[in-house]
């Protein structure tokens, strides 16, 4: 399946090969253990090492409005994406749609059963590598009809992106084609918890560009 994506407003459709998502990517060691703990109150297992790089379906990755997941207890983070294609790096802007009740059990398992929503804009590396720990991540969940603030950090809270390369083989990943990359996140401001509606931007602030993305989450029926 071919990703319509755009680099600086030209068309650029890439077909993945790879797509892997990075989990456990903090730079602060309290901010690790505090998202450590913050899933442990969901039944998550702590990680037998940090960061760990979970290989899952390239197609999983959609830049469609809506995605659907069994059940009520899935829900979005907002990370950078790297995307590596032709020789070339860019960035872009990812959502790790995660299933929270699998994630008990499984955490490669719960990456795994749900789309990866995207947008399409991406930024040419070259471009922000210089003042690439600067960008801005936030994320909003729809909560009783309004938007609240669910996540909101720098590019600076998460490892080095170099360190992150070259742990996950992203490179030599693509000699086979398009890969992709989500980086990590942030903690959630109020705890991890479901949404049907997610919203997430990324911010440029010496330039002012902006990436922003929306989808809705439809709850399929759980049966047992």
């Amino acid at each position: 399946m071919t990703l319509e994506f755009r680099a600086n407003g030209a068309p650029l459709p890439l077909a993945l090969k790879h797509l892997i998502v990075a989990g456990w990517t903090g730079r602060d060691a309290a901010a690790i253990a505090h998202h450590i703990e913050e899933l442990a109150a969901l039944g998550v297992p702590a990680p037998s090492q940090t960061p760990l790089y979970y290989r899952v379906s390239a197609p999983l990755l959609t830049m469609a409005p809506e995605i659907e997941a069994v059940g009520g207890a899935s829900s979005g983070e907002v990370e950078p994406l790297i995307v590596v294609a032709g020789g070339k790096r860019y960035l872009g802007l990812a959502s790790d749609h995660t299933d929270r009740a699998l994630e008990a059990h499984s955490v490669a398992m719960s990456k795994q059963v749900c789309a990866k929503p995207c947008a399409a804009e991406l930024w040419p590396w070259d471009e922000i590598a210089d003042r690439i720990e600067e960008i801005e991540l936030t994320s909003w969940i729809e909560e009783a009809g309004e938007w609240v603030l669910y996540q909101s950090g720098t590019i600076a809270s998460i490892r080095p992106f170099a360190d992150l390369i070259e742990g996950s083989g992203i490179v030599a990943l693509s000699e086979d084609g398009p890969v992709a990359m989500l980086c990590g996140t942030f903690g959630a401001k109020g705890g991890v918890r479901p949404a049907g509606r997610f919203r997430m931007e990324m911010h440029d602030p010496k330039s002012g560009r902006r990436i922003v993305h929306e989808y809705e989450t439809i709850a399929l029926p759980e049966v047992a």
